[in-house]
């Protein structure tokens, strides 16, 4: 179909960037999402809302043979007003840090001719091939519907209890009781594992493999906003470090009504972490030891529920899976994502029964589907900043892969039968860019309908000390070298997440913040992805230490090699991790920062949950003295040595944020005024861990003043 140029553009004359940000959520509505191939490669599927400003994605197809993509659910002509979500798909989006409205996910049957959709807690069913589309009825707001392989019965979950809905439109109940869910993931296997799901169809579609969630011995949290004191608090189920988890099993649930527990050590290995049931062979599943510094690649005797051992994952400092593994490959073999540590190697790789598969320098980030017969992985070669796609022989004939991106940047791949799609963000253009090859040949785009971005950054992008750390430096647009600026430390810093990439998108905001007048410096430290598995994992125990100890170093080698770095004027400024890492900045290091933005930040870690947490600094009660150690709090008491050391921080907290909740930033607050600290502090009314809806970008001009108050 053709596309109206104009939205496509985006062009918004006479307006600033922080509420053309606000507007276009970053400049990501109206871009391609949620990319799916089907198994026989004949279809693209994907979420794409009508342009730059539209917030409610709808579900489009692009047919390969046609080579053209066709509209199949509009959620503005579905729903006349937008719908509230049900809770439990609110709490689902919060973890998937899914803001977008509309369609906010589909599953498919296996061959890729239907697809179902919760819509506002309703239900709908669409024929890929027709487009048929149809409203199914059901007993409650539906949460994460999915058909069965073949496509005739449909299970979803509402109010904890999982359903299916019959070929004939009968509903009924096949799981569920009071005081606990069944089918859903809990907060700790969508937050920190990431994994979003908790039932799993057979292959037959007579069965569903499916998780039972009992949280009656988790600890209760009480969330409350001040500026409703007519609402009653959100109770939630919070396992802070320490405290004890959901108990989460597995159950096999027949349709005609037969029931068989799986069965594994589960109070050894109390964490699951992946689960899938594929024609390949029967349940896979991924188990973790609280600490996670073992875990178990089982398969499941679907018939009896015991259990087999197929691989074990050990580090002494922390197992780190590979998304999209374990998996059964063609030949039986089952694909374990792990990593080479001997012989000078310090490489994740991909491991067929213990044979390795991907070549030793590779990073390897996702297993991201099959192109006939081979596997498509995303990894980067040597360079943390990119990632690119590779294709990986199955055979036997030894480790090899072959790169199928080339153009520096960041790739992602979907790919089944003979189709692949390639998302790819660059510093050449802006935002994502999907193009579909089927048979080696490219045969299409996805259209992107995003807003084009006003600037398009430059960073520069080397890294420094013994360490390698990945840095960028990013000016004002016509700088004139040899004029001194202030510098604006722009961080996450934390594990799991890269600030140093190669992606236009990524710098747009720190590009407004140059031209405001500062030299925006950006560092991955160790403990970061991308470098190597001994870079990620040397921050074990030892957070506070290596983290900042990174940043420092590698500002002041920075400033050797941009002598227009103004280190007696350095601000920090960071979210969440980024958060407490700039608050540590200027609270133990005053006299390289000298303030601090600090937003929604980890203050105590003993009250972070426990999956995260624990995995980096150990049970609370083992090591006491590594929480003090971490913790802002004991150091925020702590008087300053001088006055001028007592450096200004502007703190941000959304008071109904339920991963890091706003006692952190309040006791914060309470330390640094009982030890005479200067400090502000914004709440955000109403707001989440994810400050959505464009309160992030209004937030900006109040920083802006802060910092230049700050570092004048």
């Amino acid at each position: 179909m053709e596309h109206d140029n104009r939205a496509a553009s985006g062009k918004h004359s006479g307006v600033d960037y922080p509420e053309l940000a606000a507007r276009t959520r970053r400049f990501s509505y109206g871009a391609p999402r949620a990319v799916t191939v089907t198994s026989d490669g004949a279809r693209v599927v994907f979420l794409r809302s009508s342009g730059p400003e539209d917030s409610r994605d709808a579900l489009w197809v692009f047919d390969v043979a046609d080579r053209a993509e066709r509209l199949l659910a509009d959620p503005a002509v579905l729903l006349s007003v937008e719908a509230d979500l049900p809770p439990a798909e609110r709490a689902l989006r919060e973890r998937l840090r899914l803001s977008a409205g509309g369609i906010g996910s589909y599953a498919m049957d296996s061959a890729g001719v239907m697809a179902v959709f919760p819509l506002g807690g309703r239900l709908f069913r669409v024929d890929l091939l027709t487009g048929d589309l149809t409203e199914l009825r059901t007993a409650g707001p539906a949460v994460d519907p999915r058909p069965d392989p073949a496509g005739q019965r449909v299970a979803y979950v509402t109010g904890g209890a999982l359903r299916v809905i019959e070929p004939d439109g009968t509903d009924a109940v096949l799981a569920g009781e009071e005081g606990v869910t069944w089918g859903l993931a809990e907060f700790i296997g969508a937050e920190e594992f990431h994994r979003f799901r908790g039932y799993w169809w057979s292959p037959d579609g007579r069965s569903i493999l499916t998780a039972r969630v009992d949280e009656s011995r988790v600890p209760r949290w009480h969330l409350h906003d001040p500026s409703q004191p007519d609402q009653p608090p959100t109770t939630v189920a919070y396992p802070h470090a320490g405290a004890t988890n959901a108990k989460v099993t597995l159950h096999v649930l027949d349709l005609d009504g037969g029931w068989v527990d799986v069965h594994w050590d589960r109070e050894t290995y109390p964490y699951l972490v992946e689960a899938s049931w594929t024609e390949q062979g029967g349940p896979l599943l991924t188990v973790l030891r609280r600490l996670q510094q073992h875990g178990l690649v089982i398969a499941v005797d679907p018939r009896t529920g015991e259990t087999q051992v197929h691989a074990e994952l050990a580090d002494p400092r922390w197992v780190e899976p590979v998304p999209g593994t374990p998996q059964h490959l063609a030949d039986g073999r089952v694909l374990v994502g792990g990593e080479l540590a001997h012989d000078g190697y310090d490489a994740r790789c991909l491991f067929a029964d213990g044979s390795l598969l991907t070549p030793a320098d590779l990073y390897v980030r996702r297993v991201a589907g099959r192109l006939a017969g081979d596997l498509i992985v995303e990894a980067s070669e040597g360079e943390p900043s990119e990632q690119h796609v590779f294709r990986v022989p199955v055979s036997h004939a030894g480790a090899q892969a072959q790169r199928l991106t080339s153009e520096p940047g960041w790739h992602v791949a979907h790919a089944a039968a003979r189709t692949v799609v390639i998302g790819s963000q660059t510093l050449e253009h802006a935002g994502w860019q999907y193009t579909i090859r089927h048979d080696d040949a490219e045969i299409g785009t996805i259209a992107s309908l995003a807003a084009t971005p006003p600037f398009a950054p430059r960073p520069v992008l080397e890294r420094v000390t013994d360490r390698r750390l990945p840095t960028a430096v990013l000016y004002p647009r016509g700088h004139v070298a040899g004029r001194k600026l202030p510098v604006l430390v722009a961080i996450y810093g934390g594990p799991g997440h890269q600030e140093v990439v190669a992606a236009r998108a990524r710098w747009l905001e720190k590009q407004w913040w140059a031209d405001a007048g500062f030299a925006v410096v950006t560092i991955d430290n160790r403990g970061t992805p991308g470098v190597s598995p001994t870079f990620e994992k040397s921050i074990h125990r030892r957070f506070s230490d290596v983290i900042l100890t990174d940043q420092a170093d590698a500002l002041q080698a920075l400033s050797e090699k941009h002598p227009d770095l103004d280190l007696d004027r350095v601000a920090i400024r960071g979210w969440s991790f980024g958060g407490w890492l700039s608050a540590l900045a200027v609270l133990r290091r005053p006299d390289v920062y000298h303030c601090a933005v600090v937003g929604a930040p980890v203050t105590d870690w003993a009250l972070y949950d426990t999956a995260y947490t624990e995995r980096y600094l150990g049970l609370p009660a083992d090591a006491p003295e590594v929480y003090s150690h971490n913790s802002l709090i004991e150091l925020a008491a702590e008087p300053p040595v001088r006055p001028e050391d007592a450096r200004p921080m502007l703190l941000v907290h959304g008071l109904v944020d339920d991963n890091v909740v706003a006692a952190h930033t309040l006791r914060l607050s309470a330390a640094l005024l009982a030890a005479g600290r200067p400090h502000s502090m914004i709440p955000l009314t109403g707001a989440t861990h994810m400050a959505a809806g464009g309160l992030a970008e209004k937030l900006l001009r109040i920083e802006l003043d802060f910092i230049r108050r700050s570092v004048s």
